[in-house]
């Protein structure tokens, strides 16, 4: 589905990737991992648009993203769930839900994809007239989440989604992502707890410095030497 090759990306003079490469099939969850500074967050940037590659290539179910502006990547099938959540704080709960739906047309169509995400997120329906600034911690990643769903994307990419979270919240975002994946939408998955990420997905990819250094089957990863000492606490 999506196919990333030698993919170099920055900021100013600052090289954030050095030439990666990866692949996520259809249906799988696929984890990046790594500490942080390694590139997670900055190549979920160069797939969404937010930050245009320097070179390399990038196929999203055949056809070349690489570079596109992000109102072009969603419409492509792809939606971006980003670090600290970035819900609009002055818009409603409602109006959040409304703006991931923003590029498509049809009305009715719109308005049963918000009952379904009420119908998973009852605390959103409860709370659907309130700004969302107001909202949990907890609330506001189960908004993020409904707001990225609502674009009906084929490919929904994930930062960091338990940062700041408690812990039985936590769990509960966990089951979200792996329920997503089981219902057929493919999962990119950026996560710094680096066991909970590799229990859960398919596949896995290791970033250091921007490099990726090591991939595999999440439950390979686990038993890497070099990744339970570094990152799975020995």
């Amino acid at each position: 589905m999506l196919e990333i090759r030698d993919m170099v990306c920055g900021y100013g003079g600052v090289t954030a990737l050095r030439g990666i490469s990866l692949e996520v099939k259809a249906g799988q969850l696929v984890a990046l991992i790594g500490a942080n500074g390694a590139g997670k967050s900055t190549t979920l940037r160069a797939i969404s648009g937010l930050v245009a590659p320097r070179s390399g290539s990038m196929l999203f179910e055949g056809k070349d993203i690489a570079g596109a502006r992000p109102p072009r990547v969603v419409a492509s099938g792809i939606a971006h769930c980003p670090e600290g959540r970035r819900v609009f704080p002055h818009m409603t709960v409602e109006e959040n839900l409304d703006m991931g739906a923003y590029l498509r047309t049809s009305a009715a169509e719109i308005a049963a994809d918000r009952d379904r995400i009420y119908a998973e997120f009852p605390r959103l329906a409860d709370r659907k007239r309130q700004a969302a600034g107001t909202l949990s911690g907890g609330e506001q990643q189960m908004l993020a989440i409904g707001r990225a769903l609502m674009s009906r994307p084929r490919l929904i990419m994930f930062d960091e989604p338990s940062l700041g979270l408690a812990p039985n919240i936590v769990e509960r975002t966990f089951a979200i992502i792996r329920g997503i994946r089981d219902a057929g939408t493919t999962v990119l998955l950026v996560e710094q707890n680096a066991f909970a990420a590799l229990d859960m997905c398919d596949h896995a990819y290791l970033l250091e410095a921007g490099r990726i250094v090591l991939s595999g089957p999440g439950a390979e990863m686990i038993e890497n030497e070099h990744v339970r000492k570094a990152y799975l606490g020995g």
